[in-house]
């Protein structure tokens, strides 16, 4: 099955989960009277919204190029992940905001309002682990920042949880405890939201990926014989691969035909060993070294 498949199906996956636990925790939370339980729910039915922008992102970008879109439709896939990251942004405030409103009101909410925090915390906790592993190992930056909504939701059901124990173990000295959590919860959301944008925003100007990746570029094309050196490269990501521009440096003696041949293998060597690059451009340039040695030639 290919990445892309995968990934769609994980993003389905997660929205199913997510609608769940949503209308678990905002039905529950709003029986038992829990502002940080109903403001959890409202954390969760977001994700189904992110989830399901993820999957949009996947199934476009993984449209193949074409004469306007030479580099595929890849930016498709980090887009979804910063409208992700926007969306966290909104919601984190007014999840805050909603909890903050009634903070004077401290009903003591009932206790099983416990028990859909815990089996959140529980669920999140695996979804996001699977979610990151996968998302590392294909380089989706829109399945990347559903994991981090996830991580988030532990963390979130965790603040949330706390403050209904408060709330429950001692409501007079506590008994706004079950609010506060509820704000805390969306200030995790919003400050998530902004690293997720942030990371996204790299990509989209281009930022160059780890020394590591690119030292790795330079040396499989180092390994194709006749190659002498690189002087130059680039890379850029374009959805949930690479491409290089990679300035190739051979023999200056060798004819254009000769030169191609070794650029060509070059560039099917980066391809077929290094699974994250899309594609490689390789500009051909003489060696410097042997150019400074040569002897210069008479008038």
């Amino acid at each position: 099955m290919s990445p892309e498949r995968v990934s769609r199906n994980i993003a389905i996956a997660s929205m199913l989960i997510s609608a769940g636990l949503a209308v678990l925790k905002i039905l529950v939370g709003y029986r038992a009277g829990s502002a940080a339980v109903v403001s959890d729910g409202l954390e969760s039915a977001a994700d189904v919204l992110a989830s399901g922008l993820v999957l949009l992102g996947l199934v476009l970008a993984a449209k193949p190029a074409d004469a306007m879109h030479p580099y595929g439709h890849g930016r498709v896939e980090t887009l979804s992940a910063m409208v992700v990251g926007m969306l966290l942004v909104i919601t984190g405030s007014l999840i805050s905001f909603g909890s903050l409103v009634n903070w004077r009101v401290h009903d003591v909410p009932a206790g099983y309002a416990v028990w859909p925090l815990v089996a959140s915390i529980v669920i999140k906790s695996v979804s996001g682990i699977a979610k990151r592993t996968y998302a590392r190992k294909i380089g989706s930056s829109a399945l990347a920042a559903d994991s981090w909504n996830d991580s988030v939701d532990v963390l979130s059901g965790g603040v949330a949880l706390t403050g209904l124990t408060l709330a429950l173990l001692n409501p007079e000295g506590f008994s706004a405890a079950d609010h506060y959590g509820g704000a805390a919860v969306g200030v995790i959301v919003l400050f998530l939201g902004v690293r997720v944008v942030r990371d996204t925003t790299l990509q989209l100007m281009d930022t160059m990926p780890e020394s590591r990746a690119l030292d790795e570029i330079r040396e499989v094309a180092m390994r194709v014989p006749g190659a002498m050196g690189i002087e130059k490269c680039f890379a850029r990501k374009t959805g949930l691969k690479w491409h290089v521009d990679l300035h190739l440096e051979v023999d200056p003696a060798l004819s254009v035909l000769q030169s191609h041949e070794i650029a060509t293998q070059v560039r099917i060597s980066i391809k077929e060993t290094l699974h994250w690059v899309a594609d490689v451009l390789v500009h051909v340039e003489p060696y410097q070294q042997a150019v400074t040695t040569a002897p210069a030639r008479g008038r």
